[in-house]
């Protein structure tokens, strides 16, 4: 063994015996720990006598297996050091002061990898050894402590292997059959399992593990939700475990930052469970802090999606915010109106163009392309209100839209230059940049608007994005137009 593995073996070793005291300590403050949800029949299951108990073999354990503590610090230090350098380099030599400096994390490391050689010997499914299990589910309680890093990662994936009563990383599918094995049987039909099935005394344990977190300090409780997050993807297990119970309750929290994270599990449990969903909605609509309602604003599209008429109070509220980050989120999802109703969609859409803040008035740029193709009349006048709007980010992105308008589909852009004449609308600007652009078609077009010339109803040559099924000098269709439009300047979205 090199001078330098030595020293950061002794070193890693002291702090993972410290930290390993010190999490079974977090870990048995609630006493007694539950029962173990696999046992050997032929060995009745010893309950431990005191937490003391738990802390004096967990450093057992430890010291009389120091050959798997080696092992396992040469793999968390191939996981973490940086990879550059000659395959054979020692990374113990060369990182020695980089790893000297990150004890700390290399011992986090080894205590999670700890924590899972426990609990895999404790879901052994033909010696299930009770003693590890003990130790395993105070270690995990105990390294439970912030929402980041190991403790989501790592923790989740421990607390799923408890809920299914399997040893982590077994139960995602199953081997399939092939010609390497003796038994195969090239005729038989035998599909890939990816389902889970929840272990009634897992679930228990599981259960009791997030309760703790729930009744624990801030970092605790944001942490369960990061579980959650993760756990809601399995739906095998949202209604075990109570997921929506949870999220219910932390939506209510105290903490505005835990109520917020909630907000991130609302779209997906919506798709399991529609009630819950429905009403985890409506709590964090009832909060004032500025962050809930930001996190809802972002979250409105998908509720639009999954949910339909149930989200238009939502939108409704949130356009009456006094915050411009909601009523600029607020703003752009409007056009989800359109799938529900196009007229309720076209109104909101007028009312907003006369809104006192920009940003809202430039995210409505965004509907223009859909509302020209249900409403080519422009009877509210919409594009009219919007070239008068004194932004200048507005006038922009209208007249570039105008401009590629007027590149594929002429004929609709002479009906929104008859519209504006008819309103008197200076369009100044307008032909300045067609003039500068392409001063041939502003000719045509500065005739066509004096009586002297027909409308150039040929379309600019094909670009790239032009269908390959479309004769050359066919007039596009106003749909495909509008695709190609929607691609020009899809930078605005």
């Amino acid at each position: 063994m090199s001078k330098a593995r030595s020293k950061l073996s002794d070193l890693a070793y002291e702090a993972v015996a410290t930290g390993l005291v010190e999490a079974l300590e977090r870990g048995t403050t609630s006493w007694p720990l539950p029962q173990p949800p696999m046992s050997d029949p032929d060995f009745p299951v010893i309950n431990p006598i005191s937490p003391n108990d738990i802390v004096e073999l967990g450093l057992a354990m430890m010291s009389v297996d120091r050959g798997m503590f080696e092992a396992n610090l040469n793999s968390v230090v191939d996981q973490i050091v940086p990879h550059r350098m000659n395959l054979s380099d020692d990374p113990f030599e060369t990182h020695d002061k980089w790893l000297g400096r990150r004890v700390d994390k290399v011992a986090e490391r080894l205590l999670y990898t700890i924590a899972l050689n426990w609990l895999s010997q404790a879901f052994d499914p033909e010696a299930p050894n009770v003693d590890r299990w003990w130790l395993a589910i105070a270690l995990i309680d105990g390294l439970s402590t912030v929402p980041r890093g190991q403790p989501v990662h790592q923790g989740y994936h421990l607390i799923e292997s408890i809920a299914l009563a399997e040893r982590p990383g077994t139960w995602h599918t199953q081997p399939e059959a092939g010609p390497q094995n003796t038994d195969w049987d090239p005729t038989a039909m035998i599909p890939r399992s990816t389902s889970v099935v929840a272990h009634e005394q897992g679930v228990e344990v599981a259960k009791w593990l997030l309760t703790r977190l729930e009744s624990g300090n801030d970092d605790r409780r944001l942490l369960v939700i990061e579980w959650t997050r993760l756990l809601i993807q399995r739906a095998e297990l949202v209604e075990p475990l109570g997921l929506s119970d949870i999220l219910l309750r932390r939506a209510s929290d105290p903490n505005e930052e835990v109520a917020v994270k909630t907000s991130l599990c609302l779209a997906r449990l919506l798709e399991v469970n529609l009630e819950a969903g429905i009403a985890l909605a409506n709590r964090l609509h009832k909060r004032d802090e500025v962050l809930v309602r930001r996190a809802m604003a972002d979250v409105l599209t998908r509720l639009f999606r999954r949910i339909g008429d149930d989200a238009i109070p939502f939108l409704e509220k949130m356009l009456q915010d006094d915050d411009e980050i909601v009523l600029a989120v607020a703003a752009s999802t409007v056009s989800d109106l359109r799938f529900l109703d196009t007229t309720m969609w076209a109104d909101k859409v007028k009312i907003l163009t006369k809104h006192p803040l920009p940003i809202v008035r430039r995210n409505l740029v965004v509907n223009l392309r859909d509302y020209i193709t249900e409403f080519p009349d422009d009877e509210r006048g919409i594009m009219t209100t919007l070239w008068h709007d004194g932004d200048e980010v507005v006038r922009t992105r209208l007249r570039e839209l105008l401009l590629r308008m007027e590149e594929v589909d002429p004929q609709n852009f002479s009906l929104r230059i008859t519209h504006f004449k008819t309103n008197n609308v200076d369009l100044q600007d307008l032909w300045a940049s067609l003039k500068h652009r392409r001063e041939k078609r502003y000719l045509q077009w500065m005739d066509w608007m004096d009586g002297k010339g027909e409308i150039p109803s040929n379309p600019l040559p094909p670009s790239p994005h032009q269908s390959s099924l479309q004769e050359p000098g066919e007039l596009p269709e106003l749909g495909e137009a509008l695709d190609v439009l929607d691609q020009e300047l899809g930078f605005i979205d």
